[in-house]
């Protein structure tokens, strides 16, 4: 048997005394990733987290449309709640993350927080644009009034998508 000193997998310049407690490569102290069971080995970290993403390509369209359609059908009663909206974009957000869940159900990804978030954002825009549009055309000094008339929306998108990214 040889004393040749163990060189890292991925870095052949480097010597090493640490191995993959998996698949027993040699690897560096840059190389080596912790884990609760031992010390494992870039490929063998990835080879695990592919085990997690079970979604389809279908699926990072249906989240959003899912997302955008809840959450968009919400926004219409932003201007006739005023400051009750913050109760209804609690209730928006945690129906729209169950609907998303229930039409991924048994599927699973970590984007899937990421899809439904754009969908959320662009669900609620359609009642947002208009209002800022024709402010800009009818009172483009009035940068005040701009503001207030985007208050409860903006209250609305910001709770709702949180709630739905949180509970997805």
């Amino acid at each position: 048997m040889t004393d040749q000193p163990m060189v890292c997998a991925f870095h052949p310049n480097r010597s090493t005394t640490l191995r993959c407690n998996r698949c027993g490569r040699p690897i560096c102290t840059s190389c080596a990733i912790l884990t609760p069971v031992g010390y494992r080995c870039k490929v063998c970290v990835r080879e695990q987290q592919k085990v997690f993403e079970t979604a389809n390509w279908y699926d990072f369209i249906t989240v959003p449309v899912v997302a955008g359609v809840i959450c968009g059908v919400g926004s219409l009663l932003t201007s006739v709640l005023g400051f009750f909206v913050i109760f209804e974009a609690f209730f928006v957000g945690t129906i729209a993350a169950r609907a998303v869940l229930r039409v991924v159900r048994p599927r699973r990804s970590r984007y899937f927080r990421w899809a439904a978030a754009i969908g959320g954002v662009l669900g609620c825009l359609p009642i947002m644009v208009p209002t800022v549009l024709l402010l800009l055309i009818y009172s483009p000094s009035n940068l005040l009034a701009i503001g207030m008339s985007l208050l409860w929306p903006g209250a609305y998108l910001v709770i709702a998508v949180g709630f739905l990214v949180a509970n997805i």
